[in-house]
């Protein structure tokens, strides 16, 4: 008999509902639904339209429901972060702000001049976050607070709505700066020390904890009676780590793709110590206790730009072409600091690599190829150092990198492993959604344990294996890029 799941998967740029069916040790996804996920601007402010993301996440239970078959569960991941106010009867408490609002950095400036972040760090450890709830709170209004019965990380906000229980799952609590993770509960000193009232925050439960059978009026609607909620892995990060087909004696890390990138690796404990707090670390947990540390880097944002400015520039010549041209070029001839604060600043990118690459004496590329050749050969190498620093920081000594998000630069991927001299596998497309549906069937007792459901997801998806080739050039030109990027920080503060 199959066996059927619901994934809700809430992102920051589209949301998708995904269907997911186990039959025997076999695991397909379907996706049923995709929708925008548009922030909103209204005068200087900048928020999410939470009530419309619900509405569509519900379009595409509907849609399920209209085949008329039984499912197990649905459960609902998300980024993290930002947060639903509620009343009491599950009621939105509008406004849901995005934490690329002004005020997050307001209330960012708030909280360190009453606590360190040394001290927020050794409490939660998440040493640096952006889009911080912590940061979030101390800039909102009392008056809202009072008015608020529970504060939800997104996807717990969605699983409330859909079950009633208003539970907090442990992957999304470890990512809010509020969540003390050695002694399982919110933090009581940060939330004294801000005034933040400690009835807004619910009880956090373990990963794959089942919290209710669908409401009746959501099942009226959507005709998916039977269904269970379950609280999965909330943090969507933490659902895609789950769904790695990793290996027992292997000292793994992964890096996760995307306009930005996260690089990290799953540890025994919490490393909260110097050496964590010089690398940026970030600390998630996951399924099974399972604790992951993290710092976020440089992603394909760069790259991404000048591959638009070129097909612009060329009205949409095959960009096969380019990747070509970058084949073609001069190996590791010219490289850049991509972590150089000009590269974050509006401008001409093409003008900016020149302008490093002449000020450090090297050749200046001029031609589409070599230019995009020494931005991929730069993130590599940047990748190399970022692990470099989170193996001094964790004291590991990694065998194999784990590719999640966007692994379609077949080139970049060669660049990577033979910067990083380690073999490299692709995670399944998919990987969050993959992840959810597993904790889901284990929580249902469908698949019996975590290593079985890996097995499931090694024979049920695609992944691929890249390899270094021998470290050759690449060593020595580590070196160099070192250099180069003390070089180029110089450059940029003088000038």
């Amino acid at each position: 008999m199959s066996r059927l799941f619901i994934a809700c998967e809430l992102g920051e740029e589209l949301g998708r509902v995904m269907l997911g069916t186990l039959h025997k040790d076999q695991l397909t996804l379907s996706e049923v639904l995709r929708f925008e996920n548009v922030p909103i601007r209204e005068k200087k402010s900048v928020l999410w339209d939470a009530a419309q993301l619900y509405q569509d996440a519900l379009s595409g239970l509907r849609e399920i429901g209209a085949y008329n078959e039984p499912v197990d569960s649905i459960s609902c991941s998300s980024w993290t972060g930002d947060y639903l106010l509620f009343h009491s009867d599950a009621s939105f408490i509008p406004p849901t702000f995005h934490h690329a609002d002004p005020r997050t950095e307001a209330g960012r400036r708030d909280v360190l001049l009453k606590v360190t972040q040394e001290i927020i760090y050794e409490e939660t450890g998440v040493w640096a976050d952006a889009r911080s709830t912590l940061f979030q709170l101390a800039a909102e209004k009392t008056k809202r607070l009072k008015r608020a019965d529970l504060l939800m990380p997104v996807a717990d906000g969605f699983n409330f709505l859909l079950s009633g229980v208003p539970w907090v799952e442990m992957s999304s609590a470890s990512a809010t700066q509020l969540y003390n993770p050695v002694i399982g509960d919110w933090s009581e000193p940060l939330l004294n020390t801000f005034g933040l009232p400690r009835r807004l925050f619910p009880s956090v439960v373990p990963s794959g904890t089942k919290l209710k059978a669908l409401r009746p009026e959501i099942v009226k609607a959507t005709q998916l009676e039977d269904a269970q909620i379950v609280a999965s892995c909330s943090n969507e990060l933490a659902a895609a780590l789950v769904a790695l087909p990793t290996q027992d004696a292997e000292q793994w890390a992964f890096l996760r793709l995307g306009r930005s990138a996260v690089i990290g690796t799953e540890l025994n404990a919490l490393a909260v110590g110097q050496a964590g707090r010089e690398a940026n670390l970030n600390h998630t947990l996951g399924y099974k206790g399972a604790v992951y540390c993290h710092t976020e880097t440089i992603g394909l944002q760069m790259i991404e730009a000048f591959r638009r400015s070129w097909l612009e520039a060329n009205h949409g010549q095959d960009e096969g072409v380019l990747a070509h041209l970058a084949v073609m070029a001069e190996p590791l001839e010219s490289l850049v600091n991509v972590a150089d604060a000009r590269f974050a600043a509006p401008g001409d990118l093409v003008e900016k690599i020149q302008a490093f690459c002449r000020e450090t004496g090297q050749t200046v590329p001029r031609k589409p190829g070599p230019i995009y050749r020494c931005l991929m050969e730069s993130l590599a190498l940047s990748y190399r150092k970022s692990l470099n620093d989170l193996a001094r920081a964790t004291g590991r000594e990694f065998t194999r990198l784990h590719l999640l998000g966007d692994s379609s630069n077949n080139m970049l991927n060669h660049f990577i492993a033979n910067a990083l001299q380690l073999p490299i596998t692709t995670a399944p497309d998919n990987a969050a959604a993959i992840g959810n549906v597993v904790v889901q069937a284990l929580a249902m007792n469908r698949i019996e344990s975590l290593g079985q459901a890996r097995q499931i997801v090694q024979q049920s998806f695609k992944t691929g294996t890249v390899l270094p080739h021998p470290a050759g050039t690449w060593a020595p030109v580590y070196e160099r890029f070192r250099e180069l990027s003390e070089a180029g920080a110089t450059a940029v503060s003088v000038s």
